[in-house]
């Protein structure tokens, strides 16, 4: 836990970096300042604006909305390089060290608060992706709200269009294991947990366990093992 005297250096380092020219050093400061990987996460209640870190690269020419105490770590990529594209990030959610986010071609990526995206996500959102409050996800989960077209075998796949069934919606309290992919076109259910490795290719039900490539519910929360 970040002392008194910590939170208000940090604080004046990062008030001070809105001055133009200063935020290239101050930023930094509090950065090395704060401790360590995720004892830096009290940053993001310092100040109304979003922690993003100076080590983490961001483009976002789309509309982009950000909540308060907002946590974006190092090595995160916010790619947002089309003027139709949204991202509305709310209040309390944390995106962690390494992860991609890459929202074009009209896309929209909408997360909710409280929120957690461990290292190494990855989300592609050229159609709608909807992550709702209180989800958590572990290290390396990919959401593709899109496929490759591939049924012209007279052309490449790379020269055939993207297909897309409606994006994906992830609702409210859902937990996602190590590894999960997430295709187009699923809703997981509230409160629902994937595990590790899984590949979600249909609709999860609210409060089912699931698992396996593909996905299957095996149980819903509550019932017991069997």
């Amino acid at each position: 836990m970040a002392s008194s005297l910590l939170k208000t250096s940090c604080a004046l380092l990062l008030y001070g970096a809105r001055v133009p020219g200063l935020g290239c050093l101050l930023r930094p400061a509090a950065r090395c300042l704060a401790g360590v990987h995720k004892e830096r996460r009290f940053l993001a209640g310092l100040t109304p604006w979003p922690w993003i870190s100076p080590r983490a690269e961001v483009c976002l020419k789309g509309a982009a909305k950000f909540g308060r105490n907002v946590f974006i770590d190092d090595g995160c990529v916010l790619y947002m390089p089309d003027a139709s594209a949204r991202l509305d990030i709310a209040d309390g959610v944390s995106l962690w060290r390494g992860s991609l986010i890459h929202i074009a071609e009209g896309g929209s990526l909408s997360i909710g608060a409280d929120s957690h995206l461990q290292a190494d996500t990855i989300i592609t959102a050229l159609a709608p992706v909807r992550i709702g409050a209180r989800v958590q996800m572990a290290p390396r989960c990919a959401l593709y709200p899109y496929d490759h077209g591939f049924d012209d075998a007279t052309k490449s796949i790379i020269e055939q269009p993207l297909r897309r069934r409606g994006g994906i919606c992830i609702e409210d309290d859902v937990w996602l294991g190590t590894g999960v992919v997430v295709l187009d076109g699923v809703t997981i259910g509230k409160g629902a947990v994937i595990g590790a490795g899984a590949v979600v290719t249909k609709d999860i039900p609210a409060g089912a366990v699931a698992a396996g490539v593909p996905a299957r519910v095996l149980r819903q929360r509550g019932a017991g093992r069997g």
